[in-house]
């Protein structure tokens, strides 16, 4: 992978390209949200299809010359279906978060009523954070996790429900650990007569793979990311019943947003076509099992996981139990200077700043995708315990370094 072109044109850039190249070949990528898409996908990312302009939807554009997109896109839409059973599809939102938005658009007004789990207990931005457009369009209140366990508390969320009488439950979250019983928030949404919104963002892969339960079906909204488990063309997309295909399809536009990046819709197609092979129900499999063996390790070490474990790609840890001085920002500095690279995580019950955070989040999926197994990421995980319990010895930090060289020189990316 080399950049010639960009550098006769843009050293600057090439310089830049050349070095992110490098940081991902040599340390290990745990951001759960993050991952490590083909070369094939990025070849479609950086196609042709950037010169077109593609307003409107395949048969039906506002310019000429959409042959070839509109095949393009209509590959993303059957493969999608293909893959999580939709009805139909919207491969065209920027990202997760403008995926929430186009479901908000079409069956909210402003001022209407948002139920979703608090940031601090695993949700997201775009369900209804303060410093968010959904926050300030929107009545928003959240329901938490059970404080104890550290699981969704079912119950809890019903009964907040019918108190608060929202007009739409959003449910899917960006650092939950655990399996999502979709039924029940269903269950949850029909006592309110909401609608219910699952943003499947952070498991996108592990649910088209069925190793974790699909709210396809049972939302009347799915929405999610395609450029993390799924590793596929960076954006979102939007699923629903046929019933609601002409809102959410005028919602994304002209409600929301102008002509789609059709080179971004072609790596979806790609990533999709990939995703649609036998072996990548082995990788997501093996990224569940590589998350339980860091988390088990972990636990091992005296870290303390929130709900106690994981059963999708990520462990939450909860640094106070075991590194009552260390925060998630000490912990993810110190990781990253020796070449493990996640992040500051809140946690339930959190009490410092979110730029600080009392934990960390680490994923799985970019380490699967290089090939990492159970037992790599057992090593890994004694690798972090060694960085937090010594974030201050130069000697500890420079022998882990060369240790993380080897693992990645072992598993290498983009030869």
């Amino acid at each position: 992978m080399d950049y010639d072109r960009v550098r006769e044109s843009d050293p600057d850039v090439a310089d830049a390209l050349e070095a992110e190249r490098d940081r991902q070949r040599e340390t290990l990528e745990m951001i759960a949200s993050e991952n490590h898409v083909s070369e094939a996908v990025m070849e479609a990312q950086g196609s042709v299809l950037t010169n077109k302009y593609a307003e409107g939807y395949p048969g039906a554009r506002y310019y000429g010359g959409c042959e070839h997109v509109d095949t393009v896109e209509e590959l993303a839409i059957e493969r999608a279906k293909e893959l999580w059973g939709a009805d139909h599809v919207n491969v065209q939102p920027h990202s997760g978060t403008q995926a929430n938005m186009a479901v908000y658009f079409a069956m909210l007004d402003p001022g209407d009523r948002i139920l979703s789990l608090d940031l601090n207990h695993g949700g997201h931005l775009s369900h209804g954070h303060h410093a968010n457009f959904t926050g300030q369009l929107y009545e928003v209140e959240q329901y938490e996790v059970d404080p104890e366990t550290g699981y969704l508390d079912y119950e809890a969320l019903r009964e907040h429900a019918e108190e608060f009488d929202p007009d739409i439950v959003v449910s899917g979250y960006s650092a939950y650990p655990r399996e999502v019983e979709w039924e029940r928030i269903q269950d949850a949404a029909d006592a309110a007569d909401a609608y219910h919104l699952a943003d499947i963002a952070h498991i996108t892969g592990l649910v088209a793979a069925g190793v974790h339960p699909s709210p396809v079906g049972v939302a009347d909204f799915v929405t999610g990311s395609t450029h993390k488990t799924i590793r596929a063309g960076r954006g979102g997309i939007v699923m629903c019943d046929e019933a609601y295909a002409d809102d959410v399809d005028s919602a994304v536009i002209p409600g929301m947003q102008g002509g789609p990046l059709m080179h971004n819709v072609a790596g979806k197609a790609v990533g999709f076509r990939e995703a649609l092979d036998p072996e990548f129900e082995d990788y997501a499999e093996q990224t569940v099992a590589n998350a339980e063996a860091l988390g088990e390790r972990l636990q091992e070490h005296g870290f303390g996981l929130v709900s106690e474990g994981t059963d999708t790609h990520l462990v939450l840890v909860d640094l106070r139990e075991s590194h009552e001085d260390v925060t998630g920002k000490d912990a993810e500095e110190a990781l990253e200077d020796v070449g493990i690279v996640l992040n500051a995580n809140t946690v339930p019950g959190e009490t410092r700043s979110p730029f600080v955070t009392s934990g960390i989040r680490a994923g799985t999926p970019a380490l699967t995708t290089r090939g990492f197994d159970e037992d790599d990421c057992r090593y890994v995980a004694d690798l972090i315990a060694e960085v937090v319990d010594n974030v201050d010895d130069d000697d500890v930090m420079g022998e882990v370094a060369e240790q993380v060289q080897e693992l990645c020189e072992a598993n290498p990316l983009y030869e």
